[in-house]
């Protein structure tokens, strides 16, 4: 009997290890083929309301609001990316091409006196020291004055392979949109199609899956929109503390940038606290430090707690599975893990999957 559980066992964990990994390859390899075509839908899906209803107001076939709505969608995307993506171009072009005169004018100066003053120092308590602090000073500057130069080489190849991937993305883009407009006009004639090729109890599951999925994404938006608020308050009142100028509009910038993950609130931060620090002023550098510090600390406590909240999971269960989504598939898996997983239990407790106890 205990030989035939374990069999037992072993085939069902051997089953859905195979599905996991067909499903990892999907997503993984096969998702990037038909991304312009899951886009469509996705977007079919969000205009698919609006739609509806210009539909009933006007009393017109669905072709005409279709058309109108999902033009201006792409319209309005396009100005806002276009916007945002000149305005970061802009921003990073200045960025990069300071860069070689803050470590001409500032950066190489100060390690040189800083330096210089080591070999003083050094000199009175152990003159042999000198020379091992010379090393280790030209080492410094040489491969600081390296990194800049790398900084500026992989700035230009970057944007050559951005020009380069041109052709490739409008091409992208331009199927993208087409297959959109066709999705918008005949969604309902599409999920009808799709819905017909599962049984009627496939059928069921799969409306409450849609359902649940689409109010758990909704209270994760609004989850990270809380957090997102902390975020810009706790910056905005520790750069008003810290007296830097424009400190709202800065607690702005660092707050949006504080959605990427892995850089969040930090690469902004720290850099600034590095260069504050090596430049003489403590005062804003050590107050930087801890202000990153008190955010970090706030932001590991109440993510999980809200954002487990919202989709019905423990914090741990929660902060565990964000940051194996990350790993695995980046700002997709960061929201659609935990997503997965409240599915999963919320199916599970309702008896329609028996995965746990």
């Amino acid at each position: 009997m205990d030989l035939n559980k374990q069999k037992n066992f072993l085939i069902r964990f051997a089953f859905w290890v195979i599905i996991l990994a067909i499903l990892y390859i999907c997503l993984k390899y096969a998702l990037p083929f038909f991304a312009p075509f899951v886009f469509a839908f996705v977007a079919a899906f969000l205009l698919n309301w609006p739609i509806r209803r210009a539909e009933r107001k006007l009393h017109v076939p669905r072709v005409f609001p279709a058309i109108l709505i999902t033009a201006l969608f792409f319209v309005a995307a396009g100005a806002l990316i276009t916007l945002l993506g000149f305005r970061l171009f802009s921003s990073a072009r200045q960025m990069i091409g300071a860069l070689p005169d803050f470590y001409s004018a500032t950066l190489l100066p100060m390690l040189q006196e800083l330096f210089s003053r080591l070999e003083v120092t050094l000199s009175a308590l152990d003159p042999s020291a000198v020379a091992a602090l010379e090393d280790i000073s030209q080492d410094v500057i040489s491969s600081l004055g390296s990194l800049v130069s790398n900084i500026s080489i992989s700035a230009i190849s970057a944007i050559s392979s951005l020009a380069a991937s041109v052709p490739g993305t409008f091409l992208n883009l331009v199927i993208t949109i087409i297959v959109t407009f066709f999705m918008t006009i005949d969604y309902p004639k599409i999920t009808e199609f799709l819905l017909r090729q599962f049984p009627e109890g496939g059928r069921r599951v799969i409306s409450d899956i849609r359902e649940y999925v689409c109010g758990t994404l909704i209270k994760c938006i609004l989850s990270y929109a809380l957090i997102l608020s902390i975020t810009f308050t706790e910056i905005a009142i520790g750069l008003t503390l810290l007296r830097v100028p424009n400190a709202i509009l800065i607690a702005v910038g660092i707050a949006i940038f504080d959605i990427l993950p892995v850089l969040g609130t930090g690469g902004i931060m720290i850099p600034w606290a590095v260069i504050s620090l090596v430049t003489g002023d403590l005062f804003h550098g050590i107050g930087l430090l801890v202000l990153y510090l008190v955010i970090t600390v706030i932001r590991n406590i109440i993510e999980p707690k809200i954002v487990g909240h919202q989709v019905g999971l423990h914090p741990v269960v929660t902060l565990a599975s964000m940051l194996a989504g990350l790993q695995l598939f980046g700002v997709i898996g960061l929201f659609g893990f935990p997503i997965t997983l409240s599915l999963l239990k919320n199916l599970n407790d309702r008896g329609v999957i028996h995965i746990f106890k």
